[in-house]
């Protein structure tokens, strides 16, 4: 009973399943994320910005309060202080929020994390600082700018204006469900997507297995053993990738990986062994990146 309710959903899932091939050869294993998982984030996120913008707009009236007691011409000058104030404050929220998150190691904004999600580039490289930007730029073009046009061609006396307006929105707002990867106009200018990011607890999960537990193999027995020339080499994005390798555990990706890493780091890959090995360089980098990060240094990527 329980697999006839699930299977929809799987089935659902299954066919946003992607395989993207990484600059270095891998190919790695997406799942695009669901337009009403992107929705969802959306207006989480402006919810959270609505409730800052109230509240920095409640703390300025209560601490400038005490300037509009002078006569009209200091209520003037200190009323557009205020006001430039509230503007640049906006601005930097508006822009600011979308793009500092999104640049983070973890690609996403505070909706985006809650919603499970995460921008992605479509060619499996890194994200980078002008995707970022394009695809968070256009986003006045595609929903806001219509969307104020619409609120003010309500009245009908915009007439043809008015359609044009709605036409806009509509367009853009709509774009998401023509295409396969629920894309958005600023997505494909981009060249990002959002996919799934997955929470799930990796480190119980190895150790559970203990394929490479305390990094001996239980297979084979050899112990993996890497140096901080080794693991330096990779930041906490590769840190994600590699995570999302080992839980989907597909032998012909494990295997790619595996060689990828051995020919980064010097090391003859062997055969027959793949998942012990990337689980102790799994667990030795993310040791290595926890211990950096306590002491204040963060390697976001290989790049950093």
């Amino acid at each position: 009973m329980s697999a006839e309710r699930t299977a929809p959903h799987l089935a659902h899932r299954a066919k946003r399943r992607r395989d993207v091939v990484t600059p270095e050869g891998i190919a790695l294993p997406f799942t695009v994320a669901s337009r009403s998982a992107r929705a969802g984030a959306l207006i989480l996120d402006l919810t959270i910005m609505l409730v800052a913008a109230i509240g920095v707009t409640l703390t300025v009236i209560w601490v400038a309060g005490g300037l509009f007691e002078g006569d009209f011409a200091e209520q003037s000058g200190a009323g557009e202080f205020v006001a430039v104030f509230w503007i640049l404050f906006w601005f930097l929220l508006w822009n600011g929020y979308f793009m500092v998150l999104e640049m983070g190691p973890r690609g996403a904004t505070f909706g985006k994390r809650a919603a499970g999600i995460r921008v992605a580039a479509r060619n499996g490289g890194r994200l980078t600082p002008e995707a970022v930007v394009a695809r968070n730029l256009l986003r006045d073009i595609e929903l806001f700018l219509p969307l104020v046009l619409l609120i003010n061609a309500s009245s009908g006396a915009m007439g043809l204006a008015g359609i044009a307006a709605a036409t806009w929105f509509l367009v853009f707002v709509l774009f998401p469900f023509f295409n396969r990867d629920a894309l958005r106009a600023g997505d494909l200018i981009a060249g990002t997507w959002v996919v799934e990011a997955p929470r799930a607890a990796l480190a119980g999960a190895l150790s559970a297995e203990g394929a490479a537990r305390e990094g001996a193999s239980a297979l084979t027995g050899a112990e993996y053993r890497f140096g901080d020339a080794e693991l330096s080499i990779y930041g906490e994005y590769e840190l994600q990738t590699l995570e999302r390798v080992l839980r989907d555990n597909k032998a012909e990706t494990l295997e790619s990986v595996h060689e990828a890493i051995c020919r980064k780091i010097g090391w003859n890959p062997g055969r027959g062994d793949e998942r012990a090995f990337l689980e102790a360089f799994y667990a030795q980098l993310r040791a290595r990146l926890e211990g950096d990060m306590r002491f204040g240094k963060r390697k976001a990527d290989k790049f950093s």
